[in-house]
């Protein structure tokens, strides 16, 4: 039997004994342990119970074989003086980061092609722990250096995750505080031929806002799996909200939906969170017709705008919460850490820039957000012409869709 199949085959907390049981068969491993990485991105801890004889530590995702390997997404062979090798492989799915499964063989059996199968064995790994995750809590308990808030717990299950990747684009995402909640919404759902982004700033600190943006993003879901439109999402997310709080809480959102065809997006603002471009040398935020936010008032009327994105672009949304700072308030605008940030990781690969950001905007001295959830997109489909660059840095209202 393949791995993969013994892994399909291993009841849920059972995985790794399955994988052990292969690899020690095809390879000689002689002891084989996974790290998962914390809810807070900041370490990598073992499942238990650890196969290494000497046990193996908790380590940092900014540090050490297993943290660099977390970080590159390139597996690692280390080959000592003495009898074995360790190797290191990512787990990741789609590009969500999962932690490094550590491999302990024989020092004759650690080549090339032997690291190549195992890269494949974790890509296997991360498969089967995503769908065993919804059948035991090992896993999830294994990922948490504290407990969690109810309305963390709240907010973890309903996010789609950290990241999505296609064959167009890359997405990340990263928010702190990762144990609390401060009601951030995120979800995305892909096709071959769209993607489309939701993006909310918290509606407060807590339960009562866990539980309403967990009803706003149901009722996003459930419009957009119905196959209605952007314009439609937004208006039965509204009214759904207004209905149940009637006003109390409203929902700061931005929901976009690109043609991974042609690069063009339409961009509904309900409130909305930040949105900033990286195009080559030029950061700027986006500018957009602030409408008004999700379940503020009775039947509101939404208004989409359009995008044009060109290869290579980057688009990040920053959802802080705090609203902006009025002038002579001796509060920094959040717009300078934000650029700083994004300037300083132009070069880098999208799925450092969520974390950059976040930590820059959290580091603020005066006026830092309690909550940010940042998320990146970087385009890399089909060359598109030059976009007529409006008053809006590209945008240009249109038409309100029909319901």
């Amino acid at each position: 039997m393949t791995v993969g199949g013994a892994l399909r085959g291993a009841a849920p907390h059972l995985l790794l004994d399955s994988l052990r049981t292969s690899l020690a068969h095809l390879h000689a491993a002689t002891s084989a342990d996974l790290l998962l990485v914390d809810y807070g991105f900041t370490t990598l801890r073992p499942v238990e119970p650890v196969q290494t004889p000497a046990g193996i530590p908790h380590a940092p995702v900014d540090a050490g074989p297993a943290g660099r390997v977390f970080r590159t997404q390139q597996p690692y062979l280390f080959r000592d003086v003495g009898p074995t090798a360790t190797v290191y492989l990512p787990v990741t799915v789609r590009g969500d980061r999962f932690g490094v499964l550590v491999v302990v063989l024989p020092a004759d059996r650690s080549t090339a092609e032997t690291t190549a199968s195992l890269a494949r064995v974790a890509e296997a790994l991360g498969h089967a722990l995503r769908v065993a995750d919804r059948h035991t809590d090992l896993y999830r308990r294994t990922r948490r250096t504290h407990a969690l808030s109810v309305a963390g717990e709240m907010q973890w299950d309903t996010l789609p995750g950290r990241a999505c990747v296609g064959p167009a684009f890359d997405l990340h995402a990263h928010w702190e505080p990762a144990y609390t909640s401060g009601g951030h919404l995120l979800d995305w759902s892909a096709t071959e031929r769209d993607l489309v982004i939701v993006v909310a700033d918290g509606a407060g600190p807590g339960t009562p806002a866990a539980l309403a943006s967990t009803l706003a993003l149901t009722a996003i879901r459930n419009a957009r799996r119905a196959g209605l439109d952007l314009v439609t999402q937004a208006s039965l997310t509204d009214q759904a909200l207004y209905g149940q709080y009637r006003g109390e809480h409203p929902l700061s959102a931005l929901l976009l939906r690109l043609d991974l065809t042609t690069g063009e997006a339409e961009v509904v603002d309900a409130g909305s969170p930040a949105l900033w471009r990286v195009r080559s040398t030029v950061t700027e935020r986006i500018e957009l017709d602030r409408q008004l936010p999700l379940g503020m008032f009775e039947e509101t009327v939404y208004t989409p705008q359009r995008l044009r994105l060109l290869r290579g672009d980057r688009l990040v949304f920053v959802a802080h919460g705090t609203g902006e700072p009025t002038a002579g308030d001796g509060h920094a605008s959040p717009d300078e850490p934000v650029a700083r940030a994004l300037t300083g990781t132009r070069r880098r690969k999208g799925a450092d820039v969520p974390r950059a950001v976040v930590r820059a905007l959290r580091g603020t001295p005066r006026g830092a957000p309690d909550a940010v959830l940042v998320l990146c997109l970087d385009w890399r489909g089909h060359e598109a012409g030059t976009p007529g660059e409006g008053r809006h840095g590209g945008l240009t209202p249109t038409a309100p869709a029909s319901p």
